[in-house]
Formats: structure tokens, C-alpha cells, sequence
């Protein structure tokens, strides 16, 4: 069975401290970067200022880690990453390469849409770090439930069949699919709730 999340996660944060050690760096950026490109995405970004956002964040993490670690008000982890994006987002969003208002805009107009981008730009990095966990969660469970058991769950909560047309398809009774899918995604919410935990 996998690591626990809490374990897991809570090293991979104390690891970053070393620069050098770059299997925790691969794991960072594999876990983290995509959510934040995705958000900046999301908001209108093009591809080239989200993954700038990325390369700003990654940076500003590699170089206060150490301090927010040694921090005893340091809250949990997500929130500290959450706060370096949006700041980061801020600075983009004042720089003119990336400011989404013309020239003839009043000031206060663009204030009012920068604080909005920032908004929506924390919330869907909220968004997609549950996404993030929903996979983490999912991948996991797969690999220890039965296949069967696993398509129940696929069918019904992803594809959106019914119990009856899921059972058809899999050969099996509806009372089967109730018991695997409802096993699956209380595993899922328990990984999940791990997995947010650690951030705490």
C-alpha cells in the first residue's frame, strides 16, 4: 500500500529546504506546477505569462522555504503556496507585457479588475489543487481495489451512468455497483481528506 499522504508530503516539503536534492524538486513541480499553470490558464492567460507564473512561484518557493518553515505561525502549506501565486499573479497582472486593460482605461477600473483577477485566479488554484488531490486520491485507490470494483465506481461518478446501466455493462447486479462505488469513493475522501491535512 502507498505511503500515507501526511508522511509523504510533509517530508517532500521538509526536503525542499536542499536545492540539490532534485527528486524532491521533480516531485514538487510534478505535484504543484500544473495547478498553478492551469488556474493562470483558466483566467486568460496565455501560455507563455501562465508558465512564467509557474517559473515565479517555483522560484519564490526554492527561496523562502527554509524561513516559512522555521516560522511557529507558518499555517498549512497550501495557503502559504496559495499567497505566493496570488502575489506573484499581482505583480503580472501590473506588469504592462501582461496587463489585460488598454491604455485609456481609468485607474480605478483597472484596480478593480486586477483585484477581481486575483480573486478568481486564488480560487481556481483552489480549485485545481482539489482536482490535484482528486487524482492523487484516485490513482491510489485503483492500484489496491479490484478492477470491477473500480469501474463501478468510474462509470457511475465519471461517466455518468446509471447503477442499472453500469451493472449491465459490467455484468453484474446494481447491488454490487452500489457497494463497489460507494467503497471507492470513501477511500477516495479519505486520501483526500490526508492529503489536505498534510497542508495543515
Amino acid at each position: 500500500m502507498p505511503a500515507s499522504p501526511p508522511e509523504t508530503r510533509a517530508s517532500l516539503i521538509l526536503r525542499l529546504q536542499n536545492a540539490d536534492d532534485l527528486l524532491a524538486w521533480e516531485e514538487f513541480v510534478e505535484l504543484y506546477a500544473p495547478v498553478v499553470f492551469r488556474a493562470a490558464r483558466a483566467r486568460g492567460f496565455q501560455a507563455a505569462d501562465a508558465d512564467n507564473l509557474v517559473q515565479e512561484v517555483l522560484l519564490a518557493v526554492s527561496q523562502s522555504v527554509t524561513k516559512w518553515l522555521e516560522r511557529d505561525d507558518r499555517g498549512s502549506f497550501r495557503k502559504w503556496l496559495l499567497a505566493l501565486a496570488r502575489n506573484h499573479a499581482v505583480n503580472m497582472l501590473n506588469r504592462p507585457s501582461t496587463r489585460r486593460l488598454g491604455r485609456n482605461d481609468s485607474e480605478a477600473q483597472r484596480q478593480l479588475d486586477e483585484r477581481l483577477a486575483v480573486d478568481e485566479i486564488a480560487s481556481l488554484i483552489d480549485r485545481e489543487y482539489e482536482r490535484t488531490a482528486f487524482r492523487w486520491a484516485g490513482e491510489r485507490v485503483q492500484q489496491v481495489v479490484a478492477e470491477k470494483t473500480w469501474q463501478a465506481f468510474w462509470l457511475t461518478h465519471v461517466e455518468g451512468l446509471s447503477i442499472n446501466q453500469a451493472a449491465k455493462k459490467l455484468g453484474t447486479r446494481p447491488a454490487n455497483i452500489y457497494f463497489g462505488r460507494s467503497r471507492v469513493m470513501s477511500r477516495i475522501q479519505e486520501l483526500v481528506k490526508q492529503y489536505e491535512d498534510s497542508d495543515d
